[in-house]
């Protein structure tokens, strides 16, 4: 495994009190430094959230929290997908494939109020997200590293080949925020893997255009994509996919969204 040479430091000042990751809440906030640095390269099992706390954090997603998977024009599924919490489309109205696709602890929205909310607040944290500045450049690739806490931005497009793995470094709420100018792709069976306390809910993907989770992947973080996410079969994520504009694909996934505490 190589290790990647991403070393800086910046500040980000938080805008609101909110789930780090899991918000359902939009109230003032304090800061989150940010201390990018060279890791172990220790591997641990994946780790496998149940909940998010509700913590500060610096990515205001309030209702769109909810959502484990949120479109924008369709939500198409095949095979027993499994989503642990919300399932929701807007200005669509199109969702199919559920069932035999199941939402555990959670709601359909095919249009309406609350998905036309959700989008909205999605549409302030991909913002958020985006204007962040000062991040650490990645290589196009970012397989075989280990990254630790911090904000990052890829060259245009990112890949994940093989484990990329996110150290917590043993810090409570360590923030991983990634901005990737247009497409995200990961490879057949690549996974994102865990370790020292980091928390798949603090950990947030912003694609310029589209995300392409290819058969067999392990991912974590919510995805904020401009346009649509794709995944192929067997793909598990503990997180949320969260289009703006177009279309999100599922075919026969797993572990989608975080049961959220109340």
């Amino acid at each position: 495994m190589r290790t990647s040479p991403l070393v800086s430091a910046l500040s980000v000042g938080a805008i609101f009190t909110l789930l780090a990751g899991c918000s359902g809440a939009s109230n003032a906030g304090g800061s989150a430094p940010f201390t990018p640095a060279l890791t172990s390269t220790s591997a641990h099992p994946l780790i496998q959230q149940e909940s998010c706390p509700i913590v500060k954090g610096d990515v205001p997603l309030a209702s769109a929290a909810s959502f484990a998977v949120l479109g924008a024009s369709t939500v198409t599924s095949t095979g027993l997908t499994i989503l642990d919490s919300n399932l929701g489309v807007s200005p669509g109205t199109s969702i199919t494939g559920f069932g035999p696709g199941v939402v555990k602890h959670g709601s359909i929205y095919a249009g309406g109020s609350v998905a036309a909310q959700a989008q909205a607040d999605l549409a302030t944290g991909y913002n958020y997200a985006a204007g962040l500045q000062n991040p650490t450049a990645l290589p196009a690739d970012i397989g075989g590293t280990t990254i630790a806490p911090g904000l990052y931005n890829a060259p245009t497009s990112l890949g994940i080949t093989g484990t990329a793995t996110l150290d917590g470094q043993n810090k409570k709420n360590s923030l991983f925020v990634f901005q990737i100018p247009s497409t995200l792709t990961t490879a057949v069976n690549s996974k994102v893997k865990l370790i020292n306390r980091a928390n798949a809910c603090n950990v947030f993907w912003q694609v310029g255009t589209s995300a392409t989770l290819n058969t067999g992947a392990w991912f974590r973080g919510t995805i904020m994509a401009a346009d649509s996410i794709s995944l192929g079969s067997g793909v598990r994520v503990r997180g949320r996919l969260l289009a703006e504009t177009g279309a999100i694909t599922l075919i026969d996934d797993r572990d989608l969204g975080f049961h959220l505490d109340k």
